[in-house]
């Protein structure tokens, strides 16, 4: 009696999955070697946890930035956090949250002025997000404030700040808001993700809840665009309410009324 002939099983070479990569940067459809993960998908995951890394370390070119500011018609003011370098500012969060001796006597040497708003750019934990996507959103925004009549204070660059050095520096300044651009905890599909922070009536001792944040701006995730436009519409509710926070919410209409 003649056998049945069985085929020797061929393992497909393309995942189905892949297909859906197209769609995401999400690691999604990874396979499997045995009990662990492919090498390239291995490999792929080690770069990305190593590109955050250096993200979190790598300074923010300052000269470049005031560079592309001016560019811009920008006169910016640069200042530094009391933290005096990279390694102390991953240490001590607290020091990136106060401006040094000499920021501090800079802008006290300002006479206040009676400022709509501040935008301050500070490196955060992602310089590179600063140095891709700080000015270019600023290009989306200065124009639509200026069609609307507000009267902003220079931008400022900080070296080593945290969201809330935008409190002091608000507060010197005589702003009656301020809004930080800062780089995020880099993230293992963007290393180089923006942050916005908007804050009324800056003072030293805001907490995080007398905020709004505007997170995950960049080309592949929030658009400039888009987060000019939030962002508009939260500074103009901020000012006609005279708060920010968890009391402002965030109902600007999305495009095309969805």
């Amino acid at each position: 009696m003649a056998q049945d002939r069985v085929e020797p099983y061929t393992p497909r070479e393309e995942d189905p999955w892949r297909e859906l990569t197209r769609f995401t940067q999400a690691r999604i459809g990874l396979g499997r070697a045995g009990s662990s993960l492919p090498t390239r998908a291995l490999l792929d995951f080690q770069l990305a946890h190593a590109r955050a890394r250096d993200a979190v370390h790598d300074d923010l070119d300052v000269d470049l930035l005031a560079r592309q500011l001016r560019e811009r018609g920008l006169e910016p003011c640069v200042l530094h956090s009391a933290a005096p370098d990279r390694q102390t500012y991953v240490q001590r969060p607290d020091l990136g949250r106060i401006l040094d001796d000499a920021s501090a006597t800079s802008l006290k040497s300002h006479q206040p002025a009676s400022y709509d708003g501040v935008f301050i750019i500070a490196d955060g934990l992602s310089a590179r997000a600063i140095e891709r996507h700080a000015a270019a959103l600023l290009d989306h925004v200065l124009p639509m404030l200026a069609d609307r009549g507000w009267h902003l204070a220079p931008v400022c660059i900080v070296g080593q700040g945290r969201v809330a050095i935008g409190d002091e520096i608000g507060a010197l300044l005589g702003a009656r808001l301020s809004v930080i651009l800062i780089g995020e905890r880099p993230g293992l599909t963007s290393p180089h993700s923006l942050g916005v922070y908007l804050t009324w009536d800056p003072s030293p001792g805001r907490t995080n809840a007398q905020r709004n944040c505007i997170s995950n701006v960049h080309p592949q995730g929030l658009s400039y665009d888009l987060a000019a436009r939030k962002l508009l519409y939260l500074m103009a509710a901020a000012r006609q309410r005279r708060l920010s926070g968890v009391a402002l919410k965030d109902e600007a209409p999305m495009p095309g009324g969805v």
